[in-house]
């Protein structure tokens, strides 16, 4: 009976969390503006789910930033929806599952890496004031990485003609996405990951929530 109330618990924690992404994905408060761009946050719940709760949560959660992603930008596409929206692919069938891949699945590898990692560093027993930044930094890389990785693996053609630029330019214009928005974007979610997570994992103990192992003995 213990374990049961266990799964509720996390089943409800994951909720609670999948219901924070969505609202962030839907509303300005999942940008916020840096100096010279705006930044996103809607990948924040998920690292935190995925150190909270663990690998598992952070890919469900993962998935739901993914699904809002892919609702965005079939609803209200931009010039570059053919590559996050398997509605507006331009190439058929290829194109639509290249086009979940990035929107869904390079989400769901956040809360995987963003997980896995944590559990790393726990055993490792880093401490926290240095593992919570440091995972925020890298999900948030792992995001920027993984989609604009693909995009160029994948759709570099549509990338450059979407662009109005030739096909040997899209690896600086990729790059420049990276380093101007994904470094800033990880900067920020470090500072949020380490302030949150550490309220957070002390709010989960205390409310006798379901915490991932290695950061109750954290």
């Amino acid at each position: 009976m213990k374990e049961v109330r266990h799964d509720t618990k996390w089943m409800v924690s994951v909720a609670l969390m999948a219901a924070i992404v969505i609202v962030l994905a839907n509303t300005p408060l999942g940008m916020i503006q840096l100096p010279i761009i705006k930044a996103t946050t809607v990948h924040i719940p998920v690292i935190l789910g995925a150190i909270l709760l663990g690998p598992s949560a952070g890919a469900v959660l993962g998935a739901v930033f993914g699904i809002c992603s892919l609702v965005s930008n079939t609803v209200a596409p931009t010039l570059l929806s053919f590559a996050f929206s398997p509605f507006m692919s331009t190439t058929g069938l290829l194109g639509a599952v290249k086009a979940l891949w990035i929107s869904v699945g390079c989400r769901v590898l956040i809360g995987i890496a963003a997980g896995w990692l944590f559990i790393l560093l726990s055993r490792l027993k880093v401490n926290q004031l240095i593992a919570l930044p440091v995972v925020g930094f890298a999900g948030s890389m792992v995001n920027t990485i993984a989609v604009m990785g693909s995009i160029y693996l994948l759709f570099a053609s549509q990338y450059a003609e979407a662009r109005e630029v030739g096909i040997t330019a899209v690896w600086g214009l990729i790059m420049g996405t990276v380093t101007a928005s994904g470094i800033p974007e990880a900067i920020a979610a470090a500072v949020l990951v380490l302030a949150v997570g550490k309220v957070l994992i002390q709010i989960f103990k205390k409310m006798n929530m379901p915490v991932t192992a290695v950061a109750k003995n954290s």
